[in-house]
């Protein structure tokens, strides 16, 4: 769904990992954090939206689990990959804006082509959700302080493990540009949710601020920031646009929720 800069991306993730990182600024604060990068369900934007983010965490106190889950296959050769999304963005009607633009990112692209690699992400989500969880305390964190973010594909991801009722309970989750309920109902106890999106974000800013209004409807607590610059994909790198401060509200929600 696009990405910003030349940062690392992944593709053809077969074999789930979860990396620990533990806190560097001498201060842990027994909170853990699992980090989702985005990339369609085909690629995994590893810095900007992976490492970048964990190293971040780290220097707050924070203790950052690093998710690479699977990914559906795409072709071998970097060409033939290209042709690939290349096709695939000729097939989106990007001229859909205010009371047309899309709501949910079935009518983006086809769900077909998506559906089975999303459930095998929330899967590889929830199951590190139990591990980091079970293995808490080896990693000096409070089990009921367990919280994750994620970034596009990844931000689906982390709203699909909060409304599983299979999966364990999370204590907050951030989705940042992306996400959706499908019309799925909110738990009573759905974590506290923070989301954020760019206006100029054409394919998903509809789709986030309907996110947030299924969130509260529910009486759920949710933080809602929308730029008005900024695009798809920013994640830790700075563009000099009104996205950048997006980091810095979420270290402020972080900060004012109860149990920080």
């Amino acid at each position: 769904m696009g990405t910003v800069g030349d940062a690392a991306m992944l593709r053809n993730v077969s074999d789930p990992t979860l990396t620990v990182y533990r806190p560097t600024n001498g201060k842990p604060n027994g909170i853990g954090v699992i980090v989702c990068p985005g990339g369609g369900w085909r690629i995994l934007a590893w810095e900007h939206e992976g490492t970048d983010v964990a190293h971040w965490l780290v220097g707050l106190g924070y203790t950052a689990f690093l998710l690479k889950y699977r990914v559906r296959a795409t072709p071998a050769a970097q060409a033939d990959y290209d042709a690939e999304m290349a096709q695939l963005a000729a097939g989106i009607d990007v001229t859909r804006k205010a009371k047309t633009a899309f709501r949910a990112v079935g009518d983006i692209v086809p769900a077909k082509s998506f559906s089975d690699a999303r459930a095998v992400a929330a899967d590889d989500g929830r199951r590190a959700v139990a591990i980091v969880r079970e293995r808490a305390r080896e990693w000096d964190v409070d089990p009921a302080k367990v919280g994750m973010i994620g970034f596009s594909a990844g931000a689906f991801l982390v709203v699909d493990v909060a409304l599983d009722p299979r999966a364990a309970p999370l204590a907050f989750v951030a989705a940042i540009y992306g996400g959706e309920t499908l019309g799925r109902p909110i738990p009573k106890d759905a974590p506290p949710l923070f989301t954020c999106i760019a206006q100029n974000d054409v394919l998903l800013y509809r789709v986030v601020e309907g996110l947030y209004s299924d969130w509260t409807d529910a009486g759920r607590s949710a933080e809602l920031h929308i730029y008005r610059r900024g695009n798809h994909g920013f994640g830790m790198a700075k563009q000099g646009m009104p996205s950048d401060r997006w980091i810095d509200q979420f270290r402020d929600w972080l900060t004012d929720l109860s149990f920080a």
